[in-house]
């Protein structure tokens, strides 16, 4: 909620002159280009085009952005978020009562305005993904100017009066951000001169024409309405470019400012530990929130905050001895380890200092000697008494995900593993000879290894029958590998045992025996469960083995299971109760064990099955300023080790975090970290990035969620019904709706036909009936309907779009030719295909798969391999007819393959894949040049960044972000043509089976 714009006023000083600002955005222009409107700080300001003090005009709750300046300078248009929804907006722009014109639970964007300052044009994601409506600045109900269901528009211009279409430059880059005063002068912004966005108009003969020659990007221009100035945003701050002149300038601005990012904020760690563990004595705690480090009793009564770098995070913690702790903390972005004394009474040390990321560490028995990972091909072994490093093994270990090593029992081998493609296998490395054996090797993953404490087996997780990557795994189980050929106990021998005299075992001496000859017949699995059993942890006893690991086989959620295994009984599983986790990890004390789980520390009672909660209750203080400096470098540093391609696009990554960096101490705002991190990651120019993050801070008092019906109404006569979409609520056995009735009523309110009609099916909370009441000539017609979201309306509609073409293929094939549309490459669309291409179309003659606008996924092998089904011998029964073999084989027909310009993603491999295998033909335009394999992390916050870290190449080593794929036939349908209900595409696919048929 914002203050009142007085109180902030007097409360907050204004900037001097020199000082700078910076995170103003959006800007533009009065008609007579004498004035700037602008955004900061969720508000919308103004101030003079020649610069100078800064005026507030809203105050609302939540976000104002995009403000456009009606023609005749009298109105303000701008998106506000009071409601949590991005809306339509309209006020005087000499203040005056605001007023809310669209209602809507989607994205409306103030775009422009007609030129006599009646209409305001804006998009939104309604019906589709996006596209352009008008609405009156009196209000009403928005009309859609373009039906088809895929209409966004590239390098157009459209009259509206004479539906006009002209293509305005075809470069192969990005051109965008068009802005166009009343006398036709169009500016927009292009990368095409340097690789950085400068503005550029046209001359009198349609060429392009360079107006700005910056080394930096220039976004979001503006041209005032009467012509003669652009305004514009630069390095975070506004610029305005004199058409007369030919030049650009800063212009100055001071305003109030009061960052509170740098107040204190408290937090608390109860329910959100993240990492822990416990000293050797088991009288002590240390533990790990939000990136902060804690050190308490073994009950969690006195708790103690440790003094960690400001800004950096700690993610690791481990007991060196019961009074040194051994940790990772980021510095600049990258994980390094330290140690401190537990009490306090020194500071940290830092160990490394390295440009990589040091993880996943572990010690050994006596705590002499430490393990951890560095970088993407490092594993290290650091001694704990002269804190020094050395390399071990240099291998393909990925940068992130990765498996804990450990050292053996005796201190004589390290277990880990590595990647050999794209699978992790279990390695050993001797010490002393410095040899490393792949003791897996099998070209599915083993991961996540654990020696047993007697030093006889290693424990692992695999699906033994599929390859993780890139799917994950489908049925996980734990398994053990036996280090020699270990016989059955005898009965015979533990009968003996009981009348001879007891021998006291030293635990503390394992002798670890391998014998490598045969490993992999000794393979034992230790789980059957469906779903995934995962992190096995393993406690031994005499006579028993216990098996600690996270499993999901009762369902979605994942909890804490145990397997026990005795030599002369059956092996039993057993659920530890109240255990529901996400993580898993155990920390063993003297005595007792511990565990991890719904971010609390608990007591663990492997026999009991019980688990008893540590309830730690301490406040902390942390501000968001050295919060969000610590994720930018977080952010920076982890795509620096994991981006997929060594010379990241050309782009010099290092001097693009100093370039983004020196914003840092102008950030207000999370917004404002969001923009500089989404930026940052832009200058890489490439697919599957995003930074997502929000706040307690940004949330707003008030909410609206639609109500969809399913009944869609005539674009002009937004109150009378046009038509019932198929498969929504509307379209229900016993619902009376025809074409041509009128709404009247809705929830027995009466309606305002001047009022957006979409403001009746909007509530707080999303409800589960809703009653409408029609007029239909003279009879009143009343309903009722359970809603639906949005969403799933504009997945309907989109359903639509593809019913029609399936009954176009059918009409023009006469029912010969098979027509399949993926919308993505999901789980849930592949098993659309596979019933698609199984109920009907299996016997068709020739199949048009359509991938166009498909937004991708990750099931491009499944549906090649499907499609490569080519028939090999037939079959009958005695009398029967003859049936083929495989029984699907598309394969013996023609294929045809439908992409455009929105093909992207899992959708290019599929496509990359078709055209290798030689499946048939491609038909449409080049894709979008959109696909790496992404991960992604999150940071202290929970905040979130993708990670595209596995690039896709064709077999001669073309990178198909890079190129995309082209088609073997090259047929565009363009804008006009979805206008006119026209598809070039389609009809050259048809045409293409039908000339394979001929020949």
């Amino acid at each position: 909620m914002k203050k009142l714009v007085l109180l902030f006023i007097f409360l907050t000083s204004i900037i001097k002159a020199g000082d700078e600002i910076y995170f103003t955005s959006e800007p533009c222009l009065t008609p007579d280009g004498k004035t700037i409107i602008f955004c900061y700080d969720d508000d919308i300001w103004t101030v003079s085009a020649d610069g100078g003090r800064a005026l507030r005009l809203t105050g609302m709750s939540g976000r104002e952005s995009d403000p456009i300046v009606s023609p005749d300078g009298k109105w303000l248009a701008f998106t506000g978020r009071q409601d949590g929804n991005a809306n339509l907006y309209v006020m005087p722009l000499e203040g005056g009562t605001i007023k809310q014109l669209t209602f809507s639970d989607g994205s409306n964007r103030a775009s422009s305005w007609s030129w006599d300052s009646k209409i305001i044009y804006f998009t939104s994601d309604r019906f589709n993904e996006m596209t352009t409506y008008t609405v009156s600045i009196n209000g009403g109900t928005a009309v859609r100017l373009f039906d088809n269901y895929f209409n966004w528009p590239h390098n157009l211009s459209i009259n509206p009066k004479t539906n006009e279409y002209k293509l305005l430059t075809t470069y192969i880059g990005k051109d965008l951000w068009p802005t166009v005063d009343k006398n036709g002068k169009i500016y927009f912004i292009s990368d095409s001169a340097n690789n950085e966005y400068n503005l550029y108009s046209f001359d009198d003969n349609g060429q392009t024409v360079q107006l700005t020659s910056f080394n930096t990007a220039i976004k979001n221009p503006k041209v005032n309405a009467d012509g003669g100035f652009v305004v514009f945003e630069k390095d975070y701050q506004i610029y305005l470019y004199n058409v007369a002149i030919n030049k650009s300038g800063k212009v100055q601005i001071y305003l109030p400012a009061n960052n509170t990012l740098g107040l204190k904020q408290s937090f608390n760690v109860k329910d959100k530990i993240t990492g822990f563990d416990v000293s050797p004595d088991q009288k002590k705690l240390a533990f790990i929130s939000r990136g902060e480090l804690f050190v308490s009793d073994i009950e969690g009564k006195y708790v103690k905050q440790l003094n960690t770098l400001p800004e950096g995070r700690v993610t690791e913690v481990l007991w060196a001895d019961s009074l040194n702790i051994i940790f990772t903390q980021t510095v600049n972005g990258w994980l390094n380890l330290f140690t401190i004394k537990a009490d306090g009474s020194s500071e940290e040390k830092q160990i490394t200092s390295d440009g990589r990321n040091n993880r996943n560490i572990s010690l050994n028995k006596d705590k002499t000697k430490g393990l951890y990972l560095s970088g993407r091909d490092e594993l290290r072994i650091v001694d704990l008494k002269s804190l020094k490093s050395e390399t071990i093994v240099k291998d393909e270990f990925w940068g992130f995900d990765n498996s804990t090593p450990y050292f053996s029992p005796d201190n004589k081998y390290v277990l880990y593993t590595a990647f050999r493609s794209f699978e992790q296998d279990i390695f050993l490395y001797n010490i002393e000879t410095k040899e490393s054996v792949n003791i897996t090797h099998t070209g599915v993953t083993e991961t996540s290894p654990f020696w047993s404490p007697d030093g006889k087996y290693i424990y692992f997780e695999t699906d033994r029958y599929q390859p993780s990557y890139p799917y994950g795994y489908k049925n996980a189980n734990i398994y053990r590998i036996a280090l020699d050929k270990f016989d059955k106990e005898f009965k015979s021998s533990k009968f003996e045992t009981l009348f001879s005299k007891e021998k006291k075992l030293d635990s503390s001496k394992t002798d670890v025996k391998i014998d490598f000859n045969g490993m992999e017949d000794r393979w034992e699995q230790i789980t059957n469960a469906k779903g995934n059993q995962l992190n096995p942890f393993v406690i031994t006893k005499p006579d028993e083995t216990i098996v600690l690991y996270t499993s999901n086989q009762e369902g979605d959620e994942a909890s804490i299971w145990k397997t026990i295994l005795k030599p002369f009984d059956k092996t039993e599983t057993k659920k530890i109760d109240g255990s529901g986790i996400n993580d898993f990890q155990v920390a063993k004390g003297t005595t007792k064990y511990y565990t991890l789980a719904g971010g609390n520390i608990n007591e663990l009672d492997p026999d009991g099955s019980k688990l008893k909660k540590i309830d730690i209750d301490f406040n902390f203080n942390k501000d968001l300023s050295s919060e969000f400096n610590e994720m930018f470098f977080e952010t920076w540093a982890n795509l620096d080790e994991n981006y997929y391609d060594d010379q990241f696009h050309g782009v010099k990554w290092e001097q693009m975090k100093d370039r983004y960096a020196a914003f840092l101490p102008y950030i207000t705002s999370r917004n404002n970290l969001r923009t500089l991190l989404t930026d940052l990651q832009g200058e890489l120019n490439s697919s599957h990035q995003g930074f997502y993050s929000s706040g307690t801070e940004e949330k707003t008092f008030y909410s609206e969620k639609a109500l969809a019906t399913g009944i869609l109404f005539n674009n002009e006569m937004p109150y009378t019904v046009d038509r019932v979409i198929k498969n929504s609520p509307a379209d229900k056995a016993g619902i009376d709706i025809k074409k041509g009735d009128v709404l009247t009523e809705v929830n027995g309110k009466v309606v305002d036909k001047n009022i957006d009609r979409n403001f009746y099916f909007l509530n707080p909370a999303f409800s589960d009936e809703i009653s409408l009441t029609f007029k239909r000539g003279e009879k009143e017609v009343k309903i009722k309907i359970h809603p639906e979201s949005t969403g799933a309306l504009r997945s309907q509609l989109y359903d639509e779009w593809i019913d029609n073409n399936k009954k176009y293929v059918a009409e023009k094939s006469n029912e010969k030719i098979a027509y399949v549309y993926m919308k993505d490459m999901g789980p849930w669309s592949l098993n659309k295909f596979m019933v698609d291409m199984t109920s009907g179309n299996q016997n068709k003659e020739g199949l048009i798969l359509d991938l166009r606008y498909n937004t991708g996924g990750n099931v491009h092998n499944q549906v090649l391999q499907f499609l490569s089904q080519r028939p090999y011998l037939k079959w009958k029964y005695r009398d029967g007819k003859f049936a083929i073999q495989p029984n699907f084989s598309p394969s013996a027909n023609p294929i045809v393959l439908l992409v455009n310009e929105q093909t992207l993603s899992d959708a290019e491999m599929t496509s990359t894949g078709f055209k290798a295998l030689k499946l048939g033909k491609i038909i449409g335009t080049e894709t979008y040049r959109w696909i790496i394999f992404t991960s992604g992390k999150s940071l202290v916050d929970g905040s979130f960044y993708r990670l595209p870290s596995w690039g896709c190449f064709t077999l001669d080593g073309n990178d198909i972000e890079k190129n995309g794929v082209s088609p073997d036939i090259y047929v565009n349908t363009t804008f006009k043509d979805r206008v006119e209900g026209k598809d070039p595409q389609l009809d050259r696919a048809i045409e293409g089976i039908k000339s394979e048929w001929k020949k």
